[in-house]
């Protein structure tokens, strides 16, 4: 095992990435440097940091994905088309005590794919937690709460809310082995790509 990471990929053809931000960007840096394609899934990026991924995909093939779980991937996404209109929407995700950025990469990897299955904008309102008096729910927001404790290694539950009913759809990652199948997965699939940036949407076939 070496760690001098360009002597690492002298023989490499993908960079497994899941570490922290500043990490990251070494990664993509030296994934350049030595023509090899990338899978991330490293979370709490800056918006410049993941420009930095954007504009390094132009160059390698790279599988940026938060939610490494095909299967949330999935059902989610066929789940917002279903729950459209007259239904609210929550986010509640649970993680270890160490996890340092809230909302998860997952919870806004979830919100991201919610609203382009719905067609909504990317940029409409969302609501981070609530205390004290707060407003009327706006129509069409997404709400995150956050829950941080002992070991959990990682649970998304969205709820559709409407009239009279609510559908709960809950993700339990019960040991890291979903992430690595998944990240496996990811990386198969960018066999023979030659740039390009992905998730899993584009992995499991859903766009």
């Amino acid at each position: 095992m070496s760690t001098d990471l360009d002597a690492a990929l002298q023989e490499a053809d993908v960079i497994f990435d899941f570490t922290r931000p500043d990490a990251c960007n070494a990664h993509v840096a030296a994934a350049l440097r030595h023509n090899v394609k990338l899978v991330t899934g490293t979370t709490g990026l800056s918006p410049v940091q993941i420009d930095t991924i954007r504009q390094a995909a132009r160059s390698m093939p790279i599988v940026f994905a938060p939610r490494m779980s095909a299967s949330v991937a999935m059902v989610l996404e066929h789940a917002a088309t279903l729950f459209d209109d007259g239904y609210d929407v929550e986010i509640i995700e649970a993680h270890y005590r160490q996890k340092t950025d809230a909302p998860s990469g997952t919870a806004l990897a979830m919100d991201e794919g919610i609203r382009r299955a719905q067609k909504r904008a990317l940029d409409s309102c969302a609501v981070y937690g609530r205390s004290g008096e707060t407003d009327t729910r706006l129509l069409g927001a997404i709400s995150f709460a956050a829950v941080r404790c002992s070991d959990i290694v990682g649970e998304h539950t969205v709820l559709f809310a409407g009239a009279g009913e609510r559908i709960e759809i809950t993700h339990r990652a019960l040991s890291r082995k979903a992430y690595v199948d998944g990240a496996l997965r990811d990386a198969c699939f960018l066999r023979g790509r030659q740039s390009g940036l992905f998730d899993m949407c584009d992995v499991v076939g859903l766009w």
